[in-house]
């Protein structure tokens, strides 16, 4: 129970939330909330599918290296969505932002159909990727906080990795959409950015279910409002309270100021906030540099047409999904710190290797999917961990500005020189230029897997108030 003492609040909804086993609210939690990464994983794979059908359209023309701006301009706009809205997040509640952030998306995607030339189309994905961005910061936080310690970790990487879900259905709309006996290929590309609009119309529906997060109201000191809807938690699963007392928390509420986020993470947790800044950028500039522009690459050096590139991305896709699903219930049993480094670390050996055969030039198409699916087979669970580390290492308080920085630096840093880096580099026509980005994408993950071998936190099956205790934690 919850309960205020002048202006200290006592209250034992942390291990009320973390003794639940699961249930259907938390399957209603996972899908609502979760389906960002569909989103994302949508949107990124039609733009990538349709590389080739935005160079050929008589109103775009791109060039190579304007399709990887385009891509850089997405994170660009993510980056910026992320801080600005995981700010609000901590500030206004996770459950307001839902709908800004959704509303954002869906628009802007919408808008990107009727580009009319490349600065229309540069602008509509900067503001997708706003929205995007900004629902990182605040589904991260709230799914972090809904879920039960001893499924959080498995539970956080198969979201993220239902990206894959997302960039499949992409692949597999593309295909439909670029197929010229269908459709007109101008069509065909504009209509492929109105999956995701129609895919989030109907979360906006299941999101009206989700309750605001207990751990945020009770920091805010509206232990009414979080007993309220803890209580209902427990109704909708059928738990009774426990006949001993549960531990509780000592609050005292107050406001989030900017000197405290610095303060927070530069002085209190500075070890924290390298690993995590290291785990981020160089996963974006891994992931986002490879799979921006994979199109590209089995355009130009495999000769693949437009209309069949979602095929050979449905693998690659599976691959991604599979990574996540299988080895995460390992980072709550085996542990955070051994199972992020080895993941980091057999992605930068499995890509040096692939790049190396890319080089020889021994790959057919087929043999490159595979070989990149087997890649980030590892590589998913690596990056879905640095989301998990970013959400998990620091106090409630700014969990979900954390995320937000967190994710906009490492963007910043390893992603959006990425896509327009490797743009340039297959625009060059030079195997030997590719290799050299990929040896340099493998380099980073390797040098990550140190990182978080040396100086990673065991947070696994941990309740969150203990992993960092909340700023406004009152000891006396």
């Amino acid at each position: 129970m919850s309960h205020p003492q002048a202006d200290i609040v006592i209250t034992d909804v942390p291990a009320r939330l973390d003794r639940l086993r699961w249930g259907r609210f938390h399957s209603l939690v996972v899908v609502a909330l979760g389906i960002t990464w569909i989103l994302d994983g949508l949107e990124v794979t039609v733009t990538g599918s349709i590389a080739g059908a935005l160079k050929s359209s008589p109103v775009l023309h791109l060039t190579d290296e304007q399709v990887g701006l385009a891509a850089s301009c997405y994170l660009i706009g993510a980056v910026g969505g992320a801080f600005g809205f995981g700010w609000l997040t901590d500030k206004l509640g996770r459950k307001k932002l839902f709908n800004i952030t959704l509303g954002l998306y869906l628009t802007a995607t919408a808008l990107t159909a009727f580009s009319w030339n490349f600065w229309a189309f540069v602008l509509f994905r900067a503001l997708t990727g706003a929205g995007i961005g900004g629902e990182y910061a605040a589904i991260n936080s709230a799914i972090q906080e809904l879920i039960p310690a001893r499924y959080r970790g498995h539970t956080d990487l198969v979201i993220n990795g239902s990206f894959w879900i997302g960039a499949a259905l992409g692949a597999l709309g593309a295909v439909v959409l670029l197929d010229s006996h269908w459709l007109p290929a101008e069509l065909g590309w504009r209509l492929a950015f109105g999956l995701g609009a129609a895919l989030g119309l109907v979360i906006l529906l299941l999101r009206r279910y989700i309750p605001e997060s207990p751990r945020w109201l009770m920091l805010h000191g509206r232990v009414d409002e979080a007993e309220r809807i803890m209580t209902g938690i427990e109704a909708r699963l059928g738990v009774t309270l426990p006949d001993e007392p549960l531990p509780t928390l000592r609050l005292r509420p107050r406001e989030l100021r900017l000197p405290d986020v610095a303060r927070t993470l530069f002085r209190d947790y500075p070890q924290r906030t390298l690993v995590t800044l290291v785990l981020m950028a160089c996963q974006a500039f891994f992931y986002n540099a490879i799979f921006f522009t994979y199109a590209l690459v089995l355009s130009r050096f495999y000769g693949i047409a437009d209309d069949r590139m979602g095929w050979f991305l449905l693998p690659f896709a599976a691959g991604n999904f599979l990574g996540p699903l299988l080895l995460g219930r390992w980072f709550d049993t085996i542990g955070r710190r051994p199972m992020i480094a080895i993941t980091y670390a057999m992605s930068g050996v499995l890509l040096a290797l692939t790049a190396w055969l890319f080089g020889q030039g021994v790959l057919t198409a087929q043999t490159q999917t595979l070989a990149w699916s087997v890649v980030f087979f590892f590589a998913s669970a690596a990056a879905s961990s640095a989301y998990l580390t970013a959400s998990e290492s620091f106090p409630l308080e700014l969990r979900a500005l954390a995320i937000a920085l967190f994710y906009a630096l490492g963007t910043a840093i390893g992603g959006v020189i990425g896509p327009w880096l490797f743009g340039v580099l297959i625009g060059s026509g030079q195997r030997i230029a590719i290799v050299w980005g990929y040896l340099g994408g493998a380099a980073l993950m390797l040098i990550a897997a140190l990182v978080v071998w040396l100086w990673g936190v065991a947070a696994e099956r941990r309740a969150l108030e203990d992993i960092a205790a909340p700023l406004s934690l009152d000891e006396s």
